[in-house]
């Protein structure tokens, strides 16, 4: 605060000082209230109303580990005339343990440098980035010789709502962020349109491998058959073989038969004679 008044004090006084030059025409003086612009800003309310809801739970979570060390306190009294020195001193370890721990998960998440200084810092700093960028146009553009934050360390007693360029700057911020969306959008349906073609490609290889898929299970089938009917031709060709063998060694052994048969005819006509004689 003290830096931001004493960079306005040299400013009038380096003011003042080149009157004579500045007199030659009015001098211009704006101001803005940036709580007004974040309060204006729909991303920032957005992004807000998440922070809020994460310290809202943040806040839950405390609340129920204090519970928890509050509830372990009464347990501790009301059984404290049944414990050992050793048990009682023990469980007081454990509760000022569990103390410590809240402590400092309040500090991480509420501390001077804790997650909501940071996060809120991260939310802020991008309109505060818009902001400047607008104010150094509408000064550049419209000849303003001092702007200053209402909302800032500065203390302004009094302000003409005439003075006051926040409706401006918020003009501008929003045409930015409609540019943004519209140079987004393209960029989204040209990411489409490209994962599109990627889609219709990928569907042209599909249905090329499908054929060819297709193709090959054809030609497999197509060999399928032919093997098997291959396969039934020589089975075929075996059992015929087989049959004409089977009918040959039938016969052949028939005819072995035969001739054994006579042999022993004539064997037993000849044993026959030579007993008659």
């Amino acid at each position: 605060m003290k830096t931001q008044v004493l960079l306005i004090l040299a400013a009038l006084t380096l003011l003042f000082s080149t009157s004579e030059i500045l007199a030659q025409r009015s001098i211009r003086i704006g101001y803005i209230d940036m709580d007004y612009i974040l309060e204006n800003v729909p991303e920032y309310n957005q992004a807000a109303a998440e922070l809020e809801s994460k310290v809202q739970k943040w806040k839950v979570e405390i609340e129920a580990e204090l519970k928890a060390v509050e509830q372990m306190r009464k347990d501790l009294n009301n059984e404290r005339v049944l414990l050992t020195k050793e048990l009682i001193e023990e469980r007081e370890e454990d509760i000022l343990f569990k103390e410590k721990e809240i402590l400092e998960y309040q500090q991480k998440r509420f501390g001077p440098n804790g997650d909501l200084f940071l996060q809120k810092r991260r939310l802020v700093q991008p309109v505060q980035d818009q902001v400047f960028v607008a104010v150094q146009e509408i000064a550049k553009n419209k000849r303003y010789d001092f702007i200053f934050d209402k909302s800032a360390d500065l203390v302004m007693l009094y302000s003409a709502d005439r003075y006051d360029i926040s409706d401006q700057v918020l003009l501008r911020i929003n045409r930015a962020s409609k540019r943004k969306q519209v140079t987004e959008r393209r960029e989204k349906k040209q990411v489409e349109r490209a994962e599109e073609r990627n889609l219709e490609q990928e569907n042209e290889i599909s249905d090329r491998e499908q054929q060819a898929l297709e193709r090959q299970s054809e030609r497999e089938r197509l060999l399928a058959e032919r093997k098997a009917q291959r396969d039934s031709i020589r089975a075929a060709k075996k059992k015929e073989f087989e049959a004409r063998r089977a009918q040959l060694l039938e016969a052949q052994q028939r005819k072995r038969d035969s001739i054994n048969a006579l042999r022993n005819e004539n064997q037993e006509t000849e044993d026959e004679d030579n007993d008659n004689n």
